[in-house]
């Protein structure tokens, strides 16, 4: 199936947030047989409205027009950012990273324009009043542009002062701020402390669950423990000594029930090509199938397949949505996100009955278990409100080269 290019703009109210609204109404009825919902962070309950994060941008806060870049990465359908004080920021430019973030939010508090998902890094904890007592000294009374805070290094040490941090942000600022911590510490990377550390942090997160938006994993620092960097042919599945700190937290934080979180996928480094060592992880067909074996060279040289690799296998491991420092990343994460029309009919099937037992699939294909895979059906209905459902023949690669003819994958 080959979608025809539009320019149409998607019929939606000023204000409203939605996947995909870049793409033209005509282009987004032809894809999708359910569209993506409006995201409505006040009624969404945490579990659909982290689904619907979807890959998180992070911006280093050094970039001068930085509500410029925010804006403009918002046109090209990024619902969430992250402004970065941490990693991406030397340690002599951080006073200068944090006017720009200050005044970045102020900007677009003061000229909303498109409305986006924005959650500040600071370097510490610490940082947090300084960077709420200047928002509130440029507010005049106007509600911040500010959804949330990303923690980095969140552990069983500064839980207790991240979540008072965020609390009294919350009251200061008079909004509803979400907390994301990010786990890559050493007590939850090391096999032996591990679990003791994971039950502490979860305790943690369970007392402040109406903050808690989603668990982040910093793969960069927990391959670094290591002295491991992973190469572009490799997913951080392959890496097991990550994968095991990765399946650890999926086991504590990630569980389907009232314990559980939204955990989210790592960061993908890469975004140039290089001499390859193995065989693309794209098969030939779906391509072939929808007239674009030239795209999918295009995916090829850039290490794209080797994401899209990546990000089945965070689903496959219990994880949504993707940190990403590459806007051409982004389209990626999305177009995997949307719910086939397979899967939704799959899951319509298993949420119909309460009663348990067995039930072939109305695509003849497999057997529904209807208690056990209850818990993904209830996953489904939430990606399939982030993200909506495609049409019968659609694929991920019709997603995708609508996006790219927005200019947002092979950039």
């Amino acid at each position: 199936m080959t979608i025809a290019a539009s320019h149409d703009h998607a019929r939606l109210e000023p204000g409203t947030l939605r996947h995909f609204d870049h793409l033209g109404q005509s282009v987004i009825e032809s894809l999708f047989c359910r569209p993506p919902e409006p995201i409505d962070r006040s009624s969404w309950p945490a579990q659909r409205l982290a689904i619907g994060l979807g890959a998180t941008l992070y911006v280093p806060a050094t970039r001068p027009d930085l509500a410029g870049v925010i804006r403009r990465r918002r046109s090209e359908g990024v619902v969430s950012m992250v402004i970065d004080l941490e990693d991406a920021v030397a340690d002599h430019e951080e006073a200068d990273a944090i006017g720009h973030a200050v005044s970045a939010l102020q900007e677009i508090s003061d000229h909303p324009g498109d409305p986006v998902l924005l959650f500040v890094r600071p370097r510490s904890v610490d940082r947090i009043p300084s960077i709420v007592e200047a928002l509130r000294d440029r507010a005049n009374g106007a509600p911040s542009a500010l959804t949330g805070f990303v923690i980095p290094k969140f552990g069983s040490a500064n839980a207790g002062a991240a979540i008072d941090a965020v609390r009294q942000a919350s009251s200061a600022l008079g909004q509803h701020l979400w907390l994301m911590p990010v786990l890559e510490s050493a007590s939850v990377v090391h096999r032996e402390t591990r679990d003791e550390e994971l039950a502490t942090i979860a305790a943690h997160l369970a007392a402040f669950r109406s903050n808690v938006l989603a668990v982040r994993i910093g793969a960069t620092d927990i391959c670094g423990y290591f002295g491991i960097r992973r190469d572009r042919d490799l997913t951080i599945y392959d890496v097991r000594v990550a994968a095991d700190v990765i399946a650890g937290i999926v086991n504590h934080l990630g569980r389907s029930d009232e314990s559980g979180f939204i955990v989210t996928g790592p960061v993908w480094e890469y975004f140039a090509d290089h001499e390859r060592l193995f065989q693309p992880l794209l098969r030939h067909t779906p391509f072939r199938e929808s007239d674009a074996v030239y795209f999918r060279q295009q995916l090829v040289s850039r290490d794209m397949d080797g994401l899209l690799r990546e990000i089945t296998l965070d689903r496959a491991n219990g994880l949504h949505g993707k940190t990403v420092i590459h806007p051409a990343h982004v389209a990626a994460v999305h177009a995997l996100s949307a719910v086939t029309h397979e899967e939704y009919h799959d899951a319509l099937d298993i949420l119909a009955a309460d009663s348990g037992g067995v039930r072939a699939s109305s695509y003849r294909n497999k057997m529904n278990e209807l208690k056990p895979h209850r818990n993904w059906a209830l996953r489904v209905m939430d990606r399939a409100a982030a993200f909506g459902v495609t049409r019968q023949g659609v694929t991920f690669v019709d997603l995708l080269t609508a996006l790219a003819r927005q200019g947002a994958v092979s950039r």
